[in-house]
């Protein structure tokens, strides 16, 4: 059996009689089911499936529609729904195919929105029961009205969605949006709003109000809250709940009258949001187009919607405060951040005037033999000639002569070796200083430029029983910055120096290199000192890490070799090391090093 629910007029289904099988059983039904239908407490129709008109009504049901017996009995079935339910599915789809179900047996229970006479919708639970032979032609459907509930639910899983959106910190407009749009669910009829507190305490602005025209809430933009300042200016400024029944006479409403006028809105409820008492965050507002006080699903409502707004509105305060704040500490710790570098890297320059500074010293030392020596010659030579010349005017006898030419032959060859010896001094410092001094690329042996530097380096350990050689094989060609290469050496050395020997401890420091693997060099500077320790060997690197702060080490050495053999060199730094036994720090480098600042590696 196939149902249709039509929507027949109401002169068609008061002209429909029930057509009972026979006298006998239409006059049973007559009496024996009327006076069952008014005795249920239940909310209760019969349904004339053939026609689909109400066959009978009891005093509940036509209670729950609002409508007189005779009035109800002139409707269809289908003429107590609205057109489409909140599904978007048409209501006399669904009504038949529950009636079809019930018919066949397969339950009739559903939930569906009704229209009672009053106008506004009501959700039902509908149990439908086809009543058995000789009356298949009839369902008997009992009502439940159970839109309190429905309510109730989507407002609780509407708040649960505005909690996580707030969780999830999503824009405070979406927030309040869809909050308005919860609460007028609720309610028919009702427009709502919820304008905030400007930081001066002072003013106010529009923050949300979805079903209300724009122009009517940008006209409160700026405003300013007072003790009559309509609902809402008024609320902010008391501090509490706002009741205007009719803002067409209510003194509050005087300057803002004009406004609110031409948009038909008449009632207007306002209260204040607040997580505290002392301080306002803005006002939450319920509009109406009729004259109209508050009931108590409305107060209800009315704490639901300013508890929700006052927490999504101080979440975004205290993000925007976190925020700022973030933004000031990150500007701190930027210029932290730069100071330390300045004094990391004055710190680095004075490690290397302090490395120069040794240079120089010892530069004069070396140099002071070979001059001393060369100075005492030439007054000594003085002394004679000034001897010979007085005794050449008395007379100057032959062996006089010859003892005077070999004493000055065997001066002239004592200067000459000894400032040869300090040219030789002179020449090697002068390279050192200018590779030290730049960081330009040339080609270079790398015995060379060990052997120019050993000069130095052994001033170093002057007043130290530590020897410093050199075993670099021959014929190490590189194209390379030579400065930054010996600036390396002399920190490794100076390190050795410094932490693997005792001041009175003897011991050798060897500069080796070698060739590698893929057109590299392996330098390495190893000694035979006190090692290091495991657990200091992965910060060796690190600024300011060392064992001797205070004591003759910076902590920077090791940090300015990591950063020049890894930045200009284009290589890599090994250490090994074991403790009593010594340590080898060990240079990968590219024969030919990478370009540095635009400059052609070939």
């Amino acid at each position: 059996m196939v149902c249709v629910v039509k929507s027949p007029s109401e002169t068609e289904c008061s002209k429909v009689p029930v057509p009972p099988p026979d006298a006998r059983a239409s006059a049973e039904l007559q009496v024996n089911y009327r006076a069952l239908l008014a005795r249920l407490p239940d909310n209760v129709i019969l349904i004339n499936v053939a026609s689909g008109c109400l066959a009978d009504a009891n005093r509940g049901a036509c209670e729950l529609f609002g409508m007189s017996e005779q009035m109800l009995l002139t409707r269809a079935f289908g003429e107590l729904c609205p057109p489409c339910q909140p599904d978007g599915q048409a209501s006399a789809q669904l009504l038949a195919t529950q009636i079809e179900r019930a018919l066949a047996g397969q339950g009739g229970l559903f939930e569906a929105r009704f229209l009672p006479a009053g106008g506004r919708e009501m959700t039902c639970e509908v149990r439908l029961l086809a009543l058995p032979p000789p009356h298949a032609h009839l369902v008997h459907a009992r009502f439940a009205d159970v839109t309190r509930r429905v309510l109730d639910d989507e407002l609780r899983r509407g708040q649960n969605r505005l909690l996580d959106m707030i969780a999830r910190g999503a824009p405070l407009k979406d927030i309040l949006d869809s909050l308005m749009l919860l609460i007028e669910r609720q309610c028919d009829g009702v427009l709502c709003s919820v304008m905030l507190l400007d930081d001066d305490s002072v003013t106010v602005r529009s923050a949300s109000g979805p079903s209300l025209p724009a122009d009517f809430l940008a006209a409160f933009d700026g405003a300013m809250i007072g003790p009559t300042a309509g609902s809402c200016g008024t609320a902010m400024y008391r501090g509490e709940t706002v009741i205007v029944t009719d803002v067409m006479s209510d003194p509050l409403w005087d300057d803002y009258r004009a406004l609110i006028a031409p948009h038909g809105l008449r009632a207007c409820w306002a209260t204040p949001i607040s997580l505290d008492r002392d301080q306002i965050l803005g006002s939450f507002a319920m509009y109406y187009r009729d004259t109209r006080a508050p009931g108590q699903d409305e107060l209800r409502l009315i704490g639901v919607a300013t508890h929700l707004a006052a927490i999504a509105i101080e979440r975004t305060r205290r993000e925007a405060e976190l925020a700022q704040h973030r933004d000031h500490l990150q500007e701190l710790v930027a210029v932290r951040t730069a100071d330390l570098s300045r004094a990391q890297e004055e710190l680095v320059r004075r490690e290397k005037l302090a490395a120069l500074g040794a240079l120089v010293a010892g530069v004069a030392h070396e140099l002071n033999t070979p001059i001393g020596n060369s100075l005492v010659v030439a007054t000594c030579l003085a002394e004679k000639t000034r001897t010979v010349s007085g005794s050449l005017e008395a007379g100057l006898r032959r062996s006089q002569l010859e003892q005077f030419l070999g004493e000055a032959d065997e001066a002239a060859q004592i200067l000459a070796r000894n400032l040869e010896r300090a040219a030789r001094l002179v020449a090697s410092f002068k390279q050192v200083a200018v590779d030290r001094s730049s960081s330009e690329r040339r080609a270079f042996m790398l015995c060379e430029l060990v052997d120019e530097l050993l000069p130095p380096l052994r001033i170093l350990a002057r007043h130290r029983e530590v020897d410093i050689r050199a075993e670099v094989a021959p014929g190490l060609a590189m194209d390379s910055y030579p400065g930054p290469l010996a600036e390396v050496l002399t920190h490794l050395v100076d390190n050795c120096l410094v932490h693997a020997f005792a001041d009175d401890a003897r011991g050798a420091i060897v500069i080796g290199a070698g060739a590698g693997p893929e057109a590299s060099v392996v330098v390495s500077v190893a000694d035979n000192g006190a090692g290091i320790a495991a657990p200091l060997m992965p910060r060796v690197y690190d600024p300011f890490v060392t064992t001797r702060l205070g004591t003759g080490g910076s902590g920077l050495g090791l940090h300015v070799v990591h950063n020049i053999v890894s930045g200009v060199l284009g290589g890599t730094i090994e250490l090994d090391s074991e403790l009593g036994k010594g340590s080898t720090f060990r240079l990968r480098l590219p024969a030919i090093a990478p370009a540095m600042n635009g400059q052609d590696s070939g």
